[in-house]
Parts: structure tokens; C-alpha cells; sequence
């Protein structure tokens, strides 16, 4: 079996633990909120402290695994986030908590970045879409079944000991990658060369040069940085709802149990890694028949107008079966946008990824961030949820716009590749 598949499914497993550890929080809402005697008004800001911690160290943290290998700075990311989580569970009162969510932000920040970053080295084009499908499909899978299953060990065992638990978790995690994990496959022992080969001559088209600067000047006077940004803004928008304010806003507006809620708000996150999946296939197969710009819009755009469509769409909806089906249309949607987006960064960043995937991510979870506070908020000015909604697909539209204007094939570097 070829070794570069144990990356891909090593990614996959830090991806599921990554999003476990996130959307525990949501799922301990009402715990939390009645131990620290909390409002939804600051359970929101509780929940955008961790995005905004998240996008801010977004673009640091992903230079440094340009600068020192993905290795050394995946190992502290896991390290980081996993004794921030054992941090939330220690808060004692409403400070404490948004600190420990900020600094569990910042601790998660730049794990898809540098992942982004060893994929340069370890990806050949031909499997980039995949890869980013699986990728992320872990993150919406660990998503999903930690929402049942953490409702259950609420019931066993607290909400504290459960992120005492995450944490212990994530530690070990940690040591894993750093022992196995190798910068490059040329680095790993237990690669073949005809491997190392494979890998090394389907980087990109431009193959042992050395490595060129990146300017930040450059970079903001590019196009397509600036498109790139403001549709995962979009992205990110939406599917936020599913990681804070579905589980209880289910829980609430359908008067469901913990575990009930927990299975109904799996289901958007289930279709979300089939998003991933049907995305990252499309994204190759486009690839291989040599629409290289091709591979990268057009499951976008599909996936915004699902985005647009299904929110649209889940407004109208009296029973939960219905609003959920919408909502899970729409976040299959959102993650179709994600394997273009991220293969998109690569390509026109190429040893740069980290700092490129990094500006994506800082704007996106900037979206994220007002999600947190735009669903209480507008709920508790307008009575109603609508609004939130209607935002979420003029977002989707923008993101449509915003692909019909981007091209891969133009990069970071004046060339024009592919």
C-alpha cells in the first residue's frame, strides 16, 4: 500500500479530534450556561471568542510551519489545543470561560494551514481534491458523532471531567504525529523511492527550484487573495451554525431531549462529509480531464447555490424533519466549497500554502465569528430567525459571484500555471 495514504488518513483522525474537542462546547451549552449562570448573549460571545482567537492566529501560526516544517508546529498545535480544552473545563465563572475559549481558538489555529502546507509536499496534484475531501470529512464526522455521544457522557460523567477527558486525548494524539509524522516523504523511512519519487515529480510544474519570497504587499494586491477570503467568509458563515447554535436551537424549538437533539444535529454534519467526498471526486476527476480552473469553480459555485437553496429553503418548514433535510442540503453545500478552496490555496501558493490557507481561514472564521453572535442577536431584535437565515444565502450568492472571478491558474508569483 502506498505510504502517503497513512498521511492522508492521519489528517483525517487529527481533523475528527480537532472538531470532537470544538463541538463539545455547544453540545454542553446548557450545562455550562446553568453552572456559570450565563445568558445566550454571552454564551454567544462565549462561543465567537474561540473564532475569534481562532482567525487571528490563523496567518501566524500558518508562516511558522512554512518557516519550520508542519511537523514541529502540528505537534504544538494538538499540544496547545488539547490543554486549552482541559482549561474549559476548569473555568469557574464567565471570564475564565471566554478566556479559556479565546486561547482555545488561538491553540486550534493554523491546523488546517499546515496541514494545507504538508500536502504541498506530500499530495500530488492529480490527488489534491481527495485528499482535501477526506481531510474534511473528518472534521464533519468527528463533528457529527460528538454530538450524540457527548450528550451521552454529559449524563455520565459532567460536562468538566468530558473536557478533562478530550484533553488527556488530544495529548496523546500529539505524541503519535510527532513520532511517526516527516516533514517530507523524502524524510520518512518507511517510503519507498519509487514513492518518494511519484510524489516529488507531481508537485506542480515548476520542480526543484529554490525557494522563492513571499510578499505580503504582493499577496493583498492580488485578486484572487481577496475573492479567495470573501467566499469562505460565506462558507464559514453557515456551517458555524451547525458547530454553536443547531443543537440547542433544536433542542429548544422542537422541545427534544440531549440525545435526541444530538442525533437530529448529526445529520447536517453527516452531509457535510459527503459534501467533502462528492466535492473532493469532482474536483480530481475535472482535474485529470485537464480543466484545471474548471476543477475548482464549478463544485464551488454548485455548492453556494445548495448553500442558498437549502437555508432558503429550511425557513419554510414546520416540522423537523423537513428544516433539518434543508439545513443538511445546505451544509453539503458548504463543505463542496471546502476541497476547491483549500486545493485553490495550494495551487496558487505552493510552498507558501501555509500563509495562503491561513489568510482563507483567518476571513472565514471572521464569518464564523459573527455567526456566534449574529443568530442571538438577531433572533432577540427581530423575534424571529429568519433574518439569519436570509443573510446565510445572500452570503451563498457572493460566493457564486466570487468563484466566476477567481482562477487557479494564476499564482502568488506572476505565473501562470497549468
Amino acid at each position: 500500500m502506498n505510504k502517503r495514504y497513512f498521511f492522508f488518513a492521519g489528517t483525517f483522525l487529527i481533523t475528527l479530534l480537532l472538531y470532537v474537542d470544538r463541538v463539545a462546547i455547544s453540545t454542553s451549552k446548557d450545562s455550562i450556561a446553568g453552572a456559570l449562570a450565563l445568558t445566550d448573549k454571552e454564551v454567544g460571545w462565549v462561543l465567537a471568542a474561540f473564532s475569534l482567537g481562532y482567525a487571528l492566529f490563523q496567518v501566524p501560526v500558518g508562516a511558522l510551519g512554512d518557516r519550520f516544517g508542519p511537523r514541529k508546529v502540528l505537534a504544538g498545535i494538538i499540544s496547545l489545543w488539547s490543554l486549552f480544552t482541559v482549561l474549559t473545563g476548569a473555568a469557574g465563572n464567565y471570564l475564565t470561560m471566554l478566556l479559556a475559549r479565546f486561547a482555545f481558538g488561538a491553540g486550534e489555529a493554523g491546523a488546517f494551514p499546515n496541514i494545507s502546507r504538508a500536502a504541498y509536499s506530500w499530495v500530488p496534484l492529480s490527488e489534491r481534491g481527495i485528499f482535501q475531501g477526506i481531510n474534511f470529512s473528518g472534521s464533519r464526522l468527528g463533528a457529527a458523532f460528538a454530538l450524540p455521544a457527548i450528550a451521552a457522557l454529559l449524563n455520565l460523567m459532567g460536562w468538566r471531567n468530558v473536557f478533562f477527558l478530550l484533553g488527556a486525548i488530544g495529548i496523546f494524539v500529539a505524541l503519535l504525529f510527532w513520532v511517526w509524522f516527516r516533514d517530507k516523504p523524502e524524510e520518512h523511512k518507511g517510503i519507498s523511492q519509487q514513492e518518494c519519487d511519484l510524489i516529488a515529480g507531481n508537485r506542480d510544474d515548476a520542480k526543484n527550484r529554490p525557494l522563492r519570497d513571499f510578499s505580503w504587499g504582493s499577496a493583498f494586491q492580488n485578486k484572487n487573495i481577496w475573492l479567495l477570503m470573501v467566499q469562505y467568509i460565506g462558507s464559514n458563515f453557515i456551517f458555524f451554525f451547525t458547530l454553536t447554535w443547531l443543537f440547542p436551537y433544536l433542542k429548544s424549538q422542537y422541545e427534544l431531549g440531549l440525545v435526541a437533539a444530538g442525533f437530529w444535529s448529526m445529520l447536517p454534519l453527516l452531509a457535510g462529509a459527503a459534501g467533502n467526498w462528492v466535492s473532493g471526486y469532482w474536483v480530481d476527476y475535472l482535474y485529470r480531464k485537464g480543466k484545471t480552473n474548471v476543477s475548482r469553480s464549478l463544485p464551488a459555485m454548485t455548492g453556494f447555490v445548495l448553500v442558498a437553496l437549502g437555508v432558503l429553503g429550511s425557513m419554510f418548514q414546520g416540522e423537523i424533519a423537513g428544516a433539518v433535510f434543508f439545513l443538511s442540503l445546505a451544509i453539503f453545500g458548504a463543505d463542496m466549497t471546502l476541497s476547491p478552496s483549500w486545493a485553490f490555496c495550494i495551487d496558487i501558493g505552493h510552498e507558501h500554502a501555509g500563509k495562503v490557507s491561513g489568510l482563507m481561514n483567518m476571513a472565514g472564521n471572521l464569518g464564523a465569528f459573527i455567526t456566534a453572535l449574529a443568530f442571538p442577536y438577531l433572533q432577540a431584535w427581530t423575534g424571529s430567525n429568519s433574518p439569519f437565515f436570509i443573510t446565510a444565502a445572500v452570503l451563498g450568492g457572493i460566493g457564486v459571484l466570487a468563484w466566476w472571478r477567481m482562477d487557479s491558474r494564476q499564482t502568488l508569483f506572476n505565473e501562470k500555471a497549468g
